[in-house]
């Protein structure tokens, strides 16, 4: 499925990375959440403001993700420093961000993003792929599970004034 194009994303483009997070961050999470939370953190970690910082990071990599020339969303990469954990310095990336429109999911394209994603870290010499997943976003552990994905860790992740915890999945490249 070729039809899925990766494009860095440049810090001019931070307002249409800015509305795509926001976007797929509610349709993914928005039904589980309280309005108050997910506000707080939108506006605190999706802001212009926090994305051009984090664009700006020497080791964090956004791409979007077109397909049949159209935004599908997007994709986020962190290499050395810019992990939010120290798992396998040096051999370990993380994939922090992997989000796709609902109207682009159940055709294939992530399991097409998540391959390019490994294939990334592999161009860059990483041997092992890491990734954070709420304990409560059952497709996504099936949809990691089902890549071969394995739990190792857990972390919390703080959504507003929920603190929730994520399980860490790891993948040997």
């Amino acid at each position: 499925m070729s039809l899925l194009e990766l494009i860095p994303v440049s810090i001019d483009d931070v307002k249409l990375l800015q509305k795509l997070s926001v976007q797929t961050f509610i349709e993914t999470f928005g039904a589980q959440n309280t309005e108050a939370d997910m506000q707080e953190y939108l506006n605190n970690q999706m802001s212009t403001s926090q994305l051009k910082k984090e664009l700006e990071h020497a080791h964090s990599n956004f791409y979007f993700a077109y397909y049949k020339d159209r935004l599908a969303g997007y994709l986020k990469l962190n290499f050395e420093s810019a992990q939010r954990e120290t798992v396998g310095t040096g051999t370990a990336f993380e994939v922090e961000r992997i989000y796709l429109f609902k109207d682009f999911q159940r055709q294939g394209l992530g399991k097409v993003l998540f391959e390019k994603a490994v294939a990334l870290g592999k161009e860059k010499g990483y041997r092992k792929l890491w990734l954070g997943v709420w304990e409560h976003n059952s497709p996504a552990l099936a949809f990691y599970k089902k890549l071969g994905l394995t739990v190792f860790d857990k972390h919390t992740f703080v959504l507003g004034s929920d603190s929730q915890t994520d399980l860490m999945l790891e993948l040997d490249l």
